[in-house]
């Protein structure tokens, strides 16, 4: 199948058939083996691929709006795929410091093989290196090459993953920091499956350990000093912060669905009519559908600005991404209100719903963050 063959209507299809066993895969903690295969079916793994290497060429808007529908049906399945879009979203670009044969060699394997790719960056001590500090994990010259030694935590698709793009310091007398290219086949590489959270269990995010592990010497795809990392990459940070906010609006996109249905279908003995027929039921989904509605327009236009190279400020997508995953928690938790204990129930899918979006909370950029950066550029401070 062509990267053009993958519709939207081939994605929808493939968010229900993965909605039909997410529930399974959510309660086992298994990684969604099937669910990546078919999207490897259908040329979803190399979507933001640029064309001249096979790929579809998708720009942001069009992988969102493939996050957004898969998300609705299996948000760890949309996750792991919206990491690798999110990398070939950047690797690819212009002015990127990747050697673009070894990008290019990257692109290609999404498009022939199918091949996931992650940045690997939380660790123990470190957390996430966004709020800054030295990584733990060491690079050491080795001749021409590298050899990598450390550990990262909340590796999302390590189960599946070809290429780690992992974030190091370097031993050297002043050391640098940034990401080293790891094909994730190398020895001395481990995945412990540490992974038993509250929501979104199927993403297989586990520790990677790192053990001397051998990396060539132009795998060192973007090394740096320490203080030019402090400022975000504006386009990065549209690409993360738009498809994790339609990620999530699809999973309160799903919660609304069933809210209809469940309207619809429950008849109280002491009513007669079905709940849809109250107006306290109305004024409650109309009120998820306005979340809904400015969520939509929030993650369009970010995307479309980001496609047409008009790129916001970092700060600009933090409002966005929290704004989006605010409102969608806010619409699955009304839902879990009004429908009481049959929305808790693990019978149906609203209880996993609600788990999952709050998983919203903890990527990054989260919300202090976001208020706080925009307070002190406020403040001049």
């Amino acid at each position: 199948m062509t990267m053009a063959a993958a519709s939207l209507d081939t994605v929808r299809r493939l968010a229900e058939n993965f909605a039909a066993e997410a529930g399974e895969r959510d309660r086992a903690g298994a990684f969604p083996h099937g669910p990546i295969a078919s999207l490897r079916e259908a040329g979803l793994i190399g979507l933001t691929v640029p064309e001249r290497l096979g790929g579809g060429g998708a720009g942001l808007a069009r992988a969102a709006q493939v996050v957004g529908t898969l998300g609705a049906g299996d948000p760890a399945v949309a996750l792991v795929l919206a990491m690798t879009l999110l990398q070939h979203g950047l690797i690819h670009r212009a002015g990127t410091p990747w050697p673009r044969a070894l990008a290019d060699t990257v692109g290609r394997d999404a498009v022939t093989k199918g091949a996931l790719i992650n940045a690997l960056r939380v660790e123990p001590d470190l957390g996430t290196p966004a709020r800054g500090g030295l990584p733990g994990t060491l690079a050491r010259r080795d001749g021409d090459d590298w050899r990598v030694s450390g550990r990262k935590i909340y590796s999302t698709g390590a189960p599946g993953l070809a290429y780690g793009v992992v974030f190091v310091r370097t031993d050297e007398p002043e050391p640098r920091v940034g990401n080293l290219l790891v094909p994730m086949s190398s020895p001395g590489i481990r995945i412990e499956e540490t992974w038993d959270h509250l929501g979104l269990r199927a993403s297989g995010s586990h520790d990677v350990v790192f053990e001397d592990v051998r990396v060539p010497g132009d795998h060192a795809v973007d090394l740096r000093r320490p203080e030019e990392w402090r400022r975000p990459d504006p386009l990065q940070q549209a690409w993360s912060c738009t498809l994790l906010a339609a990620l999530y609006d699809g999973v309160a996109q799903a919660a609304q669905a069933w809210f209809r249905d469940f309207l619809h279908e429950r008849v109280p003995g002491s009513l007669g009519a079905p709940l849809a027929s109250l107006p306290r039921f109305h004024e409650a989904l109309g009120e998820n559908e306005r979340l809904l509605s400015v969520n939509a327009r929030l993650v369009a236009s970010l995307a479309a600005e980001t496609d047409a190279g008009a790129l916001p400020a970092p700060q600009e997508a933090g409002f966005v991404k929290l704004t989006v995953t605010e409102n969608a928690i806010q619409a699955v938790q009304r839902v879990a209100e009004f429908c009481g204990n049959a929305a808790l129930s693990r019978k149906a899918p609203l209880e996993r719903h609600l788990r999952d979006v709050l998983c919203a909370r903890i990527h990054w950029p989260q919300g202090d963050a976001v208020r706080v950066a925009a307070g002190r550029t406020a403040l001049g401070v």
